[in-house]
């Protein structure tokens, strides 16, 4: 929370667990994009994305700093998009317009991630970029309400990463009166827009998952509470056999009661019921009567798939998304290092 000039991102070493050895890299290209950019060496924003405990040596970044400052304009969204990348297949970057005071403001986002992705963001970069005129606390606030229905919300494989950075800034170009307070209603449109783009962005991130082919929504509602339906959603999206099960086209409705049971959140055996797409096949506790096999594997057979659960204690729901779970996943990080 405060202000910054420059971001540099590398890709490739996360720079993690890499000692003094790291720190040293950390300051000597923060020093050098101060010197290009004109600020000081702590208004400059490092992230940095790859392999976990190897060195990352300085050298090839500095030599390309001069060029980089010299080339930044506004444009350039994709190639940026696509530098970060690491086992990703695409580049992910996104873009809406709100209006504050009458007056319309941009925000640009680019995001990577393909694997190690789980809530809190894992190995996961994020960045944002807005013209609006807005205040670090109320950018901050509005950042982490879209984060928490976005980036927090999704998961490929249920770890989490060493390196995970969403940041976002505001170049208060856009004309209008500085918003200061993050409670100010002027800030609701913003805030609309914010949590759309990230939550795009979070769906590209599952829909690239490594190794994935189908993209799952995973609806929970009836919990005692929004956190209870989370924390159930993401027992259900995080299971292996039921990621398994839905590469495998098999609409396997006891993997998700056994997801449910081990979530440790409160749930009524006798009162759950479970569909897959528009096809209810558990209610009260055991199979529905009306259920019928090969209307639901036609279902499975989709790229999109949607699991609904309603645990039956409450109002609380919540909805997260993920991936399936395939051989290609093992292939890409069995190899990932040669």
């Amino acid at each position: 929370r405060g202000t910054a000039r420059a971001l540099l991102v590398n890709s490739g070493n996360a720079n993690a667990f890499t000692g003094r050895a790291g720190e040293l890299s950390c300051a000597a290209m923060a020093a050098a994009v101060a010197e290009h950019v004109g600020c000081r060496i702590d208004g400059v924003m490092l992230a940095s994305t790859g392999v976990i405990g190897e060195a990352l040596d300085p050298a090839p970044v500095l030599t390309n700093i001069a060029g980089l400052a010299q080339t930044a304009g506004p444009g350039g969204w994709q190639d940026a998009a696509s530098a970060i990348m690491t086992t990703d297949t695409f580049a992910k970057y996104a873009t809406r317009t709100a209006r504050i005071d009458d007056v319309d403001v941009r925000i640009n986002a680019i995001a990577k991630g393909s694997g190690m992705i789980a809530p809190d963001m894992a190995t996961m970069l994020g960045f944002v970029f807005t013209d609006a005129h807005i205040s670090p606390q109320a950018l901050q606030r509005c950042l982490s309400r879209a984060v928490d229905q976005s980036f927090n919300a999704v998961t490929v494989d249920g770890d989490t990463s060493t390196s995970d950075t969403v940041l976002a800034f505001a170049t208060g170009r856009a004309g209008h009166a500085q918003v200061h307070e993050p409670s100010d209603k002027r800030l609701r449109d913003f805030q609309r827009a914010l949590s759309e783009l990230l939550t795009e962005l979070a769906h590209l991130i599952v829909r690239d998952g490594e190794g994935a082919s189908k993209f799952v929504t995973v609806r929970v509602e009836g919990a005692r509470s929004k956190r209870s339906a989370r924390k159930i959603g993401l027992s259900i999206a995080n299971s292996p056999l039921v990621k398994t099960a839905i590469a495998g086209e098999d609409a396997n409705w006891g993997r998700v009661v056994m997801a449910v049971g081990k979530a440790g959140e409160p749930a009524s055996r006798d009162r759950l019921a479970i569909w897959f797409g528009p096809t209810r096949v558990a209610v009260k506790g055991e199979i529905d009567p009306d259920y019928r096999e090969p209307e639901v594997a036609a279902y499975m057979k989709g790229e999109e798939i949607e699991i609904r659960v309603d645990v039956g204690i409450g109002r609380g729901r919540d909805t997260v998304w993920t991936c399936d779970l395939t051989e290609r996943y093992i292939a890409i990080n069995a190899d990932y290092r040669t």
